[in-house]
């Protein structure tokens, strides 16, 4: 199968609404990463998903759509989700709801819950408004890869696999939505992104919790309840170790344990913080943003986990941030990267 990378315009919209209306993948951008998505409501065109990632079927999606009209045939709404979505929506905010019988087990793993929400990137709204589905789109790369924020990212991963990638360049956010559980009692954060805890909370005007695997792996019977849970994930070729404790202990041991690795011979870096640098020049750094930008770090995160892979990088080590604010979604992605390896130091 060749894939077509094509700039956003009228003729490729309706190119992409043709293929998604014949069961066919198309890889687009959000504000968040790039999805590959599928008719959310053709169940073999869903599992066509699966296949081109290599992902676990037990790993659920997440529904894209255009117009709040849509939520009609999809789910059941609380009223807490009224304020949320005038607040968040389009944007980068996935909420869980209570599935109808329309939508097939293979988009939610078989849970009763789907998770819906609506992309504010221009391109992704044009898209899903010309072919006027809903959408079932994870991230467009093979599964456990870095997540892609850029259309050459996925050709990297997809090429061959799909008929279509829109280019609609960089992703702004570089980091997947938030994905927030609305089905019990108490709101619950799955996965952290770009609206935040305390954003929820200012809208809510009541307490969101936070899960507990956000920042550890599943347990063996933990279900899956939002992507980016159960599996090693976002994770570059190389074996990833997060460095935590102050930053006087941090930066010496992160020099000592990269160059004792080139020593023996391995190819090895450190990601770092833009201040630490020149302290860590000779253990080849790769700059990952500001340590007072968590925006930064999300936005260049991605793109510097790829660039580990195209050089080779068999050790990584790498600072990490306090888990607040929008260092929370860092760290979940760096986290699952690393298999949760850690060294205190």
């Amino acid at each position: 199968m060749h894939t077509k990378v094509l700039l956003p315009d009228e003729s490729s919209y309706a190119f992409a609404s043709d293929l998604l209306k014949q069961g066919k993948l198309v890889a687009f951008p959000t504000e968040t990463v790039y999805g590959l998505g599928a008719d959310a409501l053709n169940k073999n065109a869903v599992l066509s998903i699966f296949e081109a990632k290599g992902r676990p079927a037990d790993n659920p999606l997440i529904v894209h759509i255009h117009d709040r009209s849509q939520l009609d045939e999809l789910c059941s709404i609380p009223p807490l989700a009224e304020p949320l979505m005038d607040a968040f929506w389009p944007g980068p905010l996935t909420m869980l709801f209570i599935r109808k019988p329309s939508v097939p087990p293979e988009v939610t793993a078989g849970l009763p819950t789907v998770a819906i929400r609506m992309p504010s990137h221009p391109v992704a709204a044009a898209m899903l408004k010309a072919c006027g589905l809903p959408v079932a789109a994870p991230s467009a790369n093979r599964s456990g890869r870095p997540s892609p924020t850029t259309a050459a990212h996925v050709l990297e991963d997809m090429n061959d696999r799909i008929p279509l990638i829109l280019d609609g360049g960089a992703c702004d956010v570089g980091l997947e939505s938030t994905v927030l559980d609305l089905c019990h009692e108490q709101p619950t954060i799955l996965r952290p992104g770009g609206v935040t805890k305390d954003m929820l909370e200012s809208v809510l005007g009541r307490e969101v919790l936070l899960a507990g695997s956000i920042l550890r792996p599943l347990g063996e019977n933990e279900v899956a309840l939002s992507p980016g849970m159960r599996y090693k994930h976002y994770a570059p070729k190389g074996a990833v170790t997060l460095i935590d404790g102050p930053e006087e202990r941090t930066v010496p041991l992160l020099r000592r344990l990269c160059l004792e690795q080139k020593q023996a011979g391995k190819k090895s870096c450190v990601l770092c913080f833009t201040e630490h640098l020149e302290s860590l020049s000779d253990c080849d750094p790769h700059d990952i943003g500001s340590a007072s930008s968590p925006d930064e770090i999300a936005h260049r995160l991605f793109d510097t986990l790829r660039r580990l892979d195209e050089e080779g990088m068999e050790i990584v080590f790498s600072e990490v941030i306090p888990p607040e604010g929008m260092g929370l979604a860092v760290m979940n992605r760096l986290g699952r990267a690393a298999a949760f390896r850690t060294i205190h130091a």
